[in-house]
């Protein structure tokens, strides 16, 4: 519970420390004393927006502090801990829990938990655990449907709230593969399509066969093949230069007389043997270069014009992969990529009919869990028409009956159950839905009832009412 506010210039307020003890504390005020303020500075520490119009008139900032004695191992020490702060422990079952925040006349919002600094988004995520504020336009949530589930849903309590987790974890499941089953019957033309494509491309790409880096080789190889005579001519000239039939004047020959001259000499001075060495090895490089030459005139001379007509027919063959698929790489990556694809849109029909199995499942235990949720909210529902009623009669309306319906409603993620209050504010009158038949007067003591019978049974261990007889007359 909250246990002090401090307020600083906020608003007309220029200092003040409110102390809240255990039980029913009203803050009563002439208009304009600053009895929002107070309100304002408690939403400040609940991680709401922060305004610079709040900051008091010549103040550079305005500040809010705000102790609470909570459960030092309940959820929100725990949320605490979480953001890098703690709690100070009083004893074995309360610690005391510090939250502040300041604003800056320039707009700046800073806050703190457990003397840490910390996002403002940790006050909100512990706002649900610490207060609930009924504002003083509350009731007008009232004529909501989804407001009067909710409402029924906090004073079921663990059994509502254990029924409705397990109703929304078994309604996202059935839903999930209610979205995959339809899509997937949705698109089976263009799936079908998509197969079909694939296995043009892939039929394409395998009667091609390509290979990793061929459309570079034959591209060089087209080009040897296109300068053939030119090719052949260097290199028959650089082998006759090399291994000519005049012994005389090749290269090879003339060399070794050069080699045989330096070793007859070589005895006499080692260097002049290294350069004999040197010019051995030239004359070994000769004769391998000589022979690569003959082989290569060797293989132009077995190439001819039907080969260089092969080798473009195959090099327009690997183009059209090129261009179908971006490059070679990808064509020959399609193979694989593409029949795992194809085998999972040739097995379309097991799939859907995998789904729809599995979602006749999910769909039992949907309904299992529906069922047990409307059963509880439906026990709830007694409970709270019986006790709202009881308040209501405290409320200058003696005769006035409430009644909690829950009917069936179609399926969503807060249950199958439509909850509407009923009022029958005169004996023998019909119950009819507040949402559409109570005044606004009816409709505000409705709510105070509720919030009333609701903060008996909820966790939150603070309830703050901002002009609790606003249309109550």
């Amino acid at each position: 519970m909250i246990e002090q506010m401090t307020l600083r210039d906020l608003g007309v307020i220029a200092e003040a420390t409110l102390p809240i003890g255990p039980g029913f504390t009203a803050i009563t005020g002439e208009t304009g004393a600053g009895k929002t303020m107070v309100v304002t500075g408690l939403g400040l520490l609940l991680g709401q927006r922060s305004d610079s119009g709040a900051v008091r008139a010549g103040a550079a900032q305005a500040s809010v502090e705000g102790v609470w004695i909570v459960p030092p191992d309940g959820a929100v020490a725990e949320r605490v801990r979480e953001a890098g702060a703690d709690v100070e422990p009083i004893d074995e079952t309360r610690a005391e829990l510090i939250v502040g925040r300041i604003i800056s006349s320039e707009g700046r919002s800073r806050a703190a938990v457990g003397g840490r600094a910390a996002p403002a988004a940790v006050l909100s995520d512990l706002a649900d655990d610490l207060v609930v504020v009924h504002g003083q336009s509350e009731q007008l949530r009232l004529r909501s449907a989804a407001a009067q589930r909710d409402a029924l849903d906090r004073f079921g309590g663990a059994d509502v709230a254990d029924a409705l987790v397990t109703y929304r974890d078994r309604f996202a499941a059935w839903e999930g593969l209610d979205e995959e089953l339809t899509t997937l019957i949705t698109d089976r033309d263009a799936r079908a399509a998509e197969a079909e494509e694939l296995r043009a491309a892939i039929a394409v790409i395998e009667a091609v066969a390509p290979r990793a880096g061929e459309d570079a080789e034959l591209t060089q190889w087209a080009e040897r093949l296109a300068n053939a005579e030119a090719l052949r001519e260097a290199a028959a000239l650089a082998h006759a230069a090399l291994t000519a039939e005049d012994e005389a004047t090749d290269a090879t020959t003339l060399v070794g007389e050069a080699r045989r001259a330096l070793e007859r000499a070589a005895g006499s001075d080692p260097e002049l043997e290294r350069l004999a060495e040197q010019v051995a090895e030239i004359g070994y490089r000769l004769v391998d270069v000589s022979a690569s030459l003959a082989g290569y005139l060797a293989d132009l001379d077995e190439s001819g014009p039907h080969e260089l007509a092969a080798v473009e027919e195959r090099r327009a063959a690997l183009s059209e992969l090129v261009r179908a698929h971006g490059s070679l790489d990808e064509a020959i990556a399609l193979l694989d990529t593409g029949s795992a694809r194809l085998a999972e849109l040739d097995d379309d029909g097991e799939r859907v009919e995998r789904l729809t199995r599995e979602r006749e499942e999910a769909a039992s235990a949907l309904d299992e869990a529906a069922a047990a949720l409307t059963a509880a909210r439906t026990t709830a529902a007694a409970r709270l028409g019986e006790l709202v009623t009881a308040e209501l009669h405290a409320l200058a309306m003696p005769d006035a009956e409430i009644e909690v319906s829950v009917t069936p409603a179609a399926p969503s993620r807060s249950g199958r159950d439509e909850v509407a209050i009923l009022l029958a504010p005169h004996p023998g009158s019909s119950p009819r839905p507040v949402s559409r038949s109570a005044s606004g007067g009816e409709l505000s003591r409705v709510m105070l009832a509720i919030e009333v019978v609701i903060a008996a049974v909820d966790a939150v261990p603070t309830f703050v009412f901002d002009e609790v007889d606003a249309g109550i007359g």
